[in-house]
């Protein structure tokens, strides 16, 4: 029988799988490679732990802004409310302001009105009294005169008794 290179090499190659599976070098892979196992898996578990968070802190984030944007939202509608109530109230405060001061020039008016027509009253009554005054120094002038002042005499000594 001839021996050439390829026999040499198969029974080589068959030596060396032999000493591998007696030495238990199958194991060692087998054990290495479920501890590579293991640890991907603890990492997809790290990462599914992970993303748990991650979305149970969005949530939270979403509702937080949720509750300050409902807040925010009640604040500017109070702040609404309380421009709209102190415009009003300074619209009231205004009218009430022009319907005083209104009242205050009437008034004025009135006096200066009233006033006005005392002194025409006084200016006329002077005049009268100098009208009057004057036709009486012409009609006391003479007979006349005296004959109106005896009357007049006897008319108060009559009314005074």
């Amino acid at each position: 029988m001839h021996y050439d290179a390829e026999f040499f090499v198969l029974c080589g190659f068959i030596v060396f799988v032999g000493l591998l599976v007696y030495l238990g070098a199958h194991k060692a892979v087998l054990k290495a490679l479920d501890a590579r196992g293991e640890a991907i898996q603890k990492e997809l578990d790290e990462a599914a732990k992970l993303r748990n968070e991650a979305v149970a802190l969005l949530a939270s984030f979403e509702k937080k802004r949720a509750e300050a944007e409902a807040s925010a939202a009640a604040i500017v509608a109070e702040a609404k409310a309380q421009a709209e109530q102190l415009k009003k109230d300074a619209v009231e405060r205004m009218n009430d302001f022009i319907a005083r001061r209104t009242r205050q020039a009437e008034s004025k008016i009135a006096f200066a009105e009233a006033q006005a027509a005392a002194d025409v009253r006084a200016a006329a009554a002077d005049h009268a009294a100098k009208a009057a005054e004057l036709v009486l120094a012409g009609q006391m002038q003479g007979a006349g005169g005296a004959d109106l002042v005896s009357r007049e005499i006897e008319g108060l000594k009559a009314r005074l008794n």
